[in-house]
């Protein structure tokens, strides 16, 4: 009867025994994930924008957070309106600026890094911080003068009516 060895192989010795080599490949072979070449090129592609969009010398000003950052938005349709939904999580209402121009709308603002206090230190920060903008074409025949928005609780919702109307001159459209 062959012992199995407990703990690393002893230097000159070969390894594990055939059997537990075998076992241990098959283990492998029982774990094996299914290669997707897409999902690498993603990898890559993450880390390559990563590596062009910092500064290859760190600056002394250059905060210890992400300053680029766009919010996620979903745009929506109804039989009356087009809905633009944009996640502003720690924005402040007074921070957001929605604009129409020539056929499209703008939505930016800002979400300010929080101020380090004494006695608090931030061990890491994932959230990004700094100023942002996101541009959309107009679906043709939104009504401009119609077109409103609401923040609340971190969500903007611009509502744009469908109907007949001319897109030309920039326009403001108040936060409520």
């Amino acid at each position: 009867m062959e012992s199995i060895p407990c703990g690393p192989p002893v230097a000159g010795s070969g390894g594990p025994p055939t059997e537990i080599r075998r076992f241990m490949n098959q283990q492998k072979m029982n774990t094996l994930i299914k290669w997707n070449p897409l999902r690498e090129f993603e990898q890559m592609a993450n880390r390559m924008n990563n590596l062009f969009s910092r500064s290859l010398l760190p600056s002394i000003d250059e905060p210890i957070a992400s300053s680029e950052w766009s919010p996620l938005v979903d745009v929506e349709e109804s039989d009356k309106e087009y809905t633009i939904k944009a996640e502003l999580p720690e924005v402040k209402k007074e921070n957001v600026k929605v604009e129409l121009e020539d056929g499209s709308i703008r939505i930016s603002g800002e979400r300010k890094l929080e101020k380090e206090e004494k006695g608090l230190r931030f061990h890491r920060l994932e959230r990004s911080y700094g100023a942002f903008e996101r541009s959309f074409t107009l679906p043709e025949g939104t009504e401009r003068k119609n077109v409103s928005a609401e923040f609340k609780d971190g969500l903007l919702k611009v509502h744009l009516p469908k109907g007949e109307g001319a897109i030309h001159k920039t326009l403001e459209i108040p936060v409520s």
